[in-house]
């Protein structure tokens, strides 16, 4: 049996929307944005939720949450000047994992033009060994589902 291959999704499959704005450098030699960017706006509209809610505290937190794995899908390109829509939800919540769906939409898009997850595993900040997710962050996760 061949794997399915990956679908644009529409806007109705994530929870919560963030707004970024690409910058000029943003674009590769090919006039798009590069891929390497995506990754970094799945992480800036997850972090920025998590902060956002308050169960995230990127200085003084005990916990944090680390990256075990992370990929991409591309559909549609998207360039320098655009705006993108990021939308997030979380496909499966574990005892100290989370794994988070983003789906990247050109600003009014009905369908993503790339969509992608990544796997965090939350850690104590000194010892960086895994803990259960503090309840106030769980909770808010739970509303991602």
């Amino acid at each position: 049996m061949s794997p399915t291959k990956p679908q644009a999704e529409p806007r109705s499959a994530y929870r919560v929307f963030r707004t970024i704005t690409t910058r000029w450098m943003d674009n590769d030699a090919y006039g798009h944005v590069n891929n390497v960017i995506y990754y970094s706006w799945f992480d800036t509209a997850v972090n920025a939720h998590l902060i956002e809610q308050g169960v995230l505290d990127i200085h003084q937190g005990e916990t944090i949450g680390l990256v075990i794995e992370t990929q991409c899908n591309y559909f549609a390109p998207l360039a320098f000047p655009q705006t993108v829509e990021a939308g997030i939800r979380v496909a499966k919540l574990g005892t100290s994992s989370v794994r988070y769906e983003v789906g990247l939409f050109a600003q009014g898009e009905p369908l993503t033009a790339a969509k992608g997850h990544f796997v965090h595993v939350y850690v104590d900040s000194a010892t960086r060994r895994p803990v259960p997710l503090p309840a106030p962050l769980k909770a808010v996760l739970e509303q991602l589902l």
